[in-house]
């Protein structure tokens, strides 16, 4: 009776073992994720405020670095860094804006320093935003559009979109145009769209 208990003590014991060992051989598998790089020539930022849209800003004649680790379609980590000459960019003022000028912009630089995954949906990129020597530490909602192919190569486009007060930053606020006395607010949105390649 003893040999039989200590026999299926031993077998439950091994058992044991044996479910953690398998658990943390499970854990420490490596995640297969796919690292892409920005691409500066297809990726853009648009800068708004009500009624009017400051500026576009095209990658091709600024510098976009950076890149997102992808699994499974949802983004695992993100790094990204710009740093953008407003005055060298394709400009197309709105016809209601009278308010802030591309000059009001003098160079943006935004440097990421972290990225927080909350679901498959919902991402925060957090970093550093600088407007003409003023430095704020800003978080951005990110959001992984998917992946796209062009001319046969595949492309990940990944959208970053902020707002920020331009008082915290020295930029003109007029309360209303002096044309139409329309009020622009306190808020400017960033709208990034940015596309990665393998």
């Amino acid at each position: 009776m003893e040999t039989i208990l200590v026999f299926k003590v031993s077998v439950l014991l091994l058992h044991t073992k044996l479910k953690f060992a398998i658990k943390a051989m499970n854990t420490s598998l490596p995640i297969s994720t796919t690292k892409w790089t920005i691409d500066s020539n297809q990726s853009d930022i648009l800068i708004k405020a009500r009624h009017s849209l400051i500026a576009y800003i095209a990658g091709s004649v600024n510098k976009f670095k950076g890149h997102v680790n992808i699994h499974e379609d949802t983004i695992e980590d993100a790094s990204i860094e710009f740093c953008l000459d407003v005055n060298n960019t394709a400009y197309k003022p709105g016809k209601k804006n009278s308010d802030l000028r591309p000059t009001d912009f003098p160079y943006i630089n935004f440097k990421s320093t972290s990225f927080q995954k909350i679901n498959n949906n919902i991402n925060f990129l957090k970093g550093e935003l600088t407007i003409d020597n003023i430095t704020k530490v800003v978080e951005l909602d990110a959001e992984f559009i998917g992946i796209k192919t062009y001319d046969g190569v595949n492309k990940a486009v990944f959208e970053v979109v902020g707002q920020i007060n331009r008082k915290d930053f020295g930029l003109s606020s007029n309360a209303r145009q002096q044309t139409r006395g329309l009020s622009f607010g306190r808020d400017i949105n960033l709208i990034a769209s940015l596309e990665f390649s393998v």
